[in-house]
């Protein structure tokens, strides 16, 4: 008589999203930190969606019903975070520069994943000539300084004085050459390591082609990682553009809101004692990039096991055939293969 085996049931889809099922597993300082970053993270998208709504004038508006703005003036009822140097109000730049933030991660990570993916898994998978030829030029590519290339893709493409495309492109373009190699890396990684598995030879014998094997068997195994890249790199592309606009290669104010420009124009201010017009974009950077970061490492310490273990050293572990195999999966450790 055949005893029934005991499975354990599939987890909603909602509980299996990445960020979600991190949560789950965190516990203690981790737990907190994963929570921070989430808040920080949740709060700044929103602000990025409902800017229209939430910002009390336009990114470029100069004036109301009442006259034009004061320049310069102190946050007040009117103006709760003040004005700046050119008129404009800082709460409402502070609001819409979300938006041209949130613009510049979803163009520049979407190509930089587009690429990387598709590169990562033709050169593991085929290897070959094609292998060495991407692996040489991924690690030259690696010699070029993000903000350095930024500024030369810019004046190419919009002669330093950047419309809203024209900057939130050269600030992308920047990003993906530089984004490319790390998403490269690890995939070319994961898909060495998986075209060897039983899987992908048992479908190898049955004729599978492999463009067949590569869209059903090593994607969707190989791409696990790809949120944590993500949250790490957002980062990265935020303080990529407001570098660029804080040296002069920005966006124009006439054309988006964008906080490395406010910067820039609040240096003169700072001698005069006129503070708030580049506190509150500072701040609205600082946060931003604190909370993706801290999304980031939490969800890379969750994913190592030799990490979460130690986090949970003081909970009673789970039975080995109850938890299953665990691969550590780190992107940091699968890029240096």
């Amino acid at each position: 008589m055949s005893t029934p085996q005991l499975t354990r049931p599939k987890e909603p889809l909602f509980s299996r999203l990445p960020v979600i099922s991190h949560l789950k597993k965190s516990v203690g300082l981790q737990r907190g930190m994963l929570i921070v970053g989430v808040v920080l993270s949740g709060i700044f998208l929103l602000t990025s969606i409902f800017a229209p709504l939430l910002a009390p004038y336009g990114y470029s508006q100069l004036s109301d019903d009442s006259g034009s703005f004061p320049t310069q003036e102190a946050p007040g009822a009117k103006h709760l975070l003040g004005t700046t140097v050119g008129g404009y109000d800082v709460l409402s730049r502070v609001v819409w520069g979300s938006q041209t933030a949130v613009t510049v991660i979803i163009v520049s990570v979407a190509m930089s994943l587009f690429l990387g993916v598709v590169l990562g898994l033709l050169s593991g998978y085929f290897g070959g000539w094609l292998d060495r030829i991407l692996v040489v030029v991924a690690d030259a590519i690696y010699a070029f300084p993000t903000l350095l290339l930024a500024i030369v893709i810019s004046i190419v493409i919009s002669r330093g004085q950047s419309s809203f495309w024209g900057g939130i492109f050269s600030c992308a373009f920047s990003i993906t050459v530089v984004f490319v190699p790390q998403y490269f890396r690890v995939i070319r990684a994961e898909t060495i390591r998986l075209k060897a598995e039983p899987f992908v030879e048992s479908a190898k014998v049955l004729g599978a082609s492999s463009v067949r094997i590569i869209g059903r068997h090593i994607f969707k195994n190989a791409t696990r990682t790809l949120p944590l890249m993500f949250t790490l790199n957002a980062s990265e592309a935020i303080l990529t553009l407001a570098g660029l606009g804080f040296l002069g290669f920005g966006i124009e104010p006439t054309s988006a809101a964008e906080w490395g420009f406010d910067l820039n124009k609040a240096l003169a201010d700072t001698s005069s004692g006129i503070w708030w017009t580049g506190v509150f974009p500072g701040i609205a950077i600082v946060l931003t990039v604190l909370g993706l970061t801290l999304v980031g490492e939490s969800i890379n310490d969750l994913n190592d096991p030799r990490i979460r273990g130690r986090k949970r050293a003081g909970r009673t572990p789970a039975p080995a055939s109850a938890a299953g195999p665990e691969s550590p999966t780190n992107p940091a450790e699968a890029g240096k293969s």
